[in-house]
């Protein structure tokens, strides 16, 4: 089964130096990343710097359209004000279908914050704990916030928001 998690950092650069681990830990099988994105916030700036992760090509890449849509659903509506928030209101019911709804957006909108950093991952056979846990051996602390999505909800994302489509 397919596994969206953000994992939160207390700075910026958190998300970066995860991201390398996480590609590390691919190589020794701990964890299957299927695609990834990274969102930096720094303090005093008034909206986060999002990069797609860069091995996209492989068959789980879920495009750039589909961390578009997240990245917009959770930081940049609230700026945008409600006429715009509710014109994009049919496009929010597609990811609530494959299980990212109101919840998850507010929680993941409530945490990551100026000073503060995550990383977006799309993966599968992760061993959570080791990966955890060889996170923080290396220094790299952070909140995982998690959403299983089930093997029908992932080929509904991969279909809705894959860039090959």
């Amino acid at each position: 089964m397919a596994t969206l998690s953000v994992w939160k950092f207390e700075t910026a650069e958190g998300a970066d130096a995860a991201a390398v681990a996480l590609g590390e830990l691919s190589k020794q099988g701990l964890i299957t990343v299927d695609d990834s994105a990274t969102v930096s916030w720094e303090a005093g700036k008034k909206k986060p710097k999002t990069r797609q992760g860069l091995s996209t090509a492989g068959v789980g890449a879920l495009g750039g359209s589909f961390w578009g849509l997240l990245f917009g659903l959770i930081f940049f509506v609230p700026f945008l004000g409600a006429a715009i928030g509710a014109g994009i209101g049919a496009l929010t019911g597609a990811l609530t279908d494959v299980g990212i709804d109101d919840e998850f957006i507010g929680s993941v909108r409530d945490q990551v914050v100026p000073g503060t950093s995550a990383l977006f991952l799309m993966s599968e056979n992760a061993v959570v704990d080791k990966v955890r846990d060889n996170l923080q051996a290396r220094g790299i602390q952070g909140t995982l916030i998690q959403s299983n999505l089930s093997n029908e909800q992932e080929a509904q994302l991969r279909a809705a928001f894959s860039e090959e489509a």
